[in-house]
């Protein structure tokens, strides 16, 4: 291993990229986007990194910070797929569809439906596992030592139940095939784990290789600043589209004015199925919104990220205090935030956790990229071949990044990856 200069970052030194003399823009200034430009900065390419915002003010912003080794559980089950029509009916409950968006959502419905049976539940497990483990080896790699200490804490995750026993059956099976480590608690030991939790809840579920940082944006942020302080370029730009010609995009169009490029990485999350739609490819992806309300005097203290299993939502101990986040809502990209959730979502995490105050200090909405599968898009163009994707990560982009950009950055650097592609295809429906 060499150091790279600028901020100490290990480089792989046997990559050698086919071509490092060409450019490559990263479309996208998320959490994975900014982890694919790194890997490529890293891996010898001259790297621009765009975005309409700044890094990690997009849908990194204001998720729940978990990172999530042990979360290899695809958000269609048999079990939940049960849940489906009453959730709709309620409220209250972690998933609501804009009736005006519903004729759109169906497509993507019917596919998540049909991803729930338990043989593709097995296969697109083994593919979270892939991609997901080891994430905070990978952020290690991303960040310097200090900066890993100061962003990430591997604390665990714990899982509360209202019933005396885990209803956690599917997803045990899954972490047991994978060697998750798991430790489940009783009552007596919830509360000795976390005080804080309500009388209510029951049982628990303990991973304790899992973790969170205690600021998603700057966490981006930082990435972002390493690859400046390494040579990189930060652009804030609003993409249209591409000039295109037969061998691929030529021009960006922005929104302050055009480019040029060689190679082009689409990791926009919800809004990257607008720009491969403009290179021909259809992608079966959901602008799923989740909300947050963040607390800056909570007044309760947590020692890990605390999930309601049932209802769905997390609560996570920040540097800018608590953050609940959580819920599914699928509305059409551009629809205005309906902050009724995050309400219902703050009065559901009172009786998860009664010593909070009356309301957070804030609220938020941002749109995760959900594929049916749970599993994200990480592949080639199949004919413009100076096209790549890295987008569709859903819940779990916080965890899958790291692999997601080095694996980015071995498609285009022409070298074999790492693991087994097939389930990542951008034609695999």
């Amino acid at each position: 291993m060499r150091a790279h200069r600028g901020e100490g970052l290990p480089v792989p030194s046997s990559w050698q990229p086919q071509d490092a003399s060409l450019g490559v823009t990263v479309i996208g200034a998320g959490i994975v986007g900014a982890s694919a430009a790194l890997h490529l900065q890293r891996a010898g390419f001259d790297v621009r990194l765009i975005d309409a915002c700044g890094p990690g003010e997009g849908c990194s912003y204001g998720n729940a910070g978990g990172i999530s080794p042990g979360s290899i559980v695809p958000a269609a089950t048999p079990g939940l797929l049960a849940k489906v029509p009453k959730w709709l009916m309620d409220p209250d409950g972690p998933l609501s569809v804009q009736w005006s968006y519903f004729p759109h959502a169906v497509p993507w419905l019917v596919r998540w439906i049909r991803e729930g049976r338990m043989d593709r539940l097995k296969r697109n497990s083994a593919a979270l596992v892939a991609l997901n483990g080891q994430p905070f080896e990978g952020y290690r790699e991303l960040l310097t030592a200090s900066q890993f200490d100061d962003l990430m804490r591997v604390s665990g995750h714990l899982f509360a139940w209202r019933s005396p026993k885990p209803m956690d059956g599917i997803a045990r099976e899954l972490r047991e095939r994978a060697g998750i480590a798991m430790q489940f608690l009783n009552e007596a030991e919830l509360r000795e784990m976390e005080p804080a939790v309500s009388p209510l809840y029951r049982s628990g579920l303990l991973l304790p290789g899992n973790g969170f940082t205690v600021n998603p944006e700057r966490l981006v942020k930082t990435i972002a600043q390493n690859l400046v302080a390494a040579g990189g370029t930060v652009l804030r730009r609003r993409v249209l589209g591409f000039d295109c010609g037969p061998d691929g995009p030529r021009m960006l169009y922005t929104d302050c004015g055009t480019l040029p490029v060689e190679r082009v990485v689409i990791a926009a999350g919800a809004w990257s199925t607008k720009l491969a739609a403009e290179l021909g490819v259809k992608v079966p992806l959901a602008p799923e919104r989740g909300y947050h309300v963040m607390a800056d005097a909570p007044g309760v203290r947590l020692r890990m990220p605390v999930l309601d299993a049932e209802r769905r939502f997390m609560v996570t101990p920040m540097e800018r205090g608590l953050c609940v986040a959580g819920t599914v809502e699928i509305a059409d990209v551009d629809a205005p935030a309906n902050y009724a959730r995050s309400a219902r979502l703050w009065e559901q995490a009172k009786r998860l956790l009664p010593g909070l105050p009356e309301m957070g200090s804030t609220q938020w909405m941002g749109m995760r990229p959900s594929m049916p599968d749970s599993l994200p898009i990480i592949d080639q163009h199949r004919t413009f071949r100076n096209v790549f994707f890295a987008f569709g990560h859903g819940h779990l982009g916080m965890t899958g990044a790291p692999r997601s950009g080095r694996l980015v950055a071995e498609l285009v650097a022409g070298r074999t990856p790492s693991i087994d592609m097939q389930p990542f295809k951008v034609d695999r429906f």
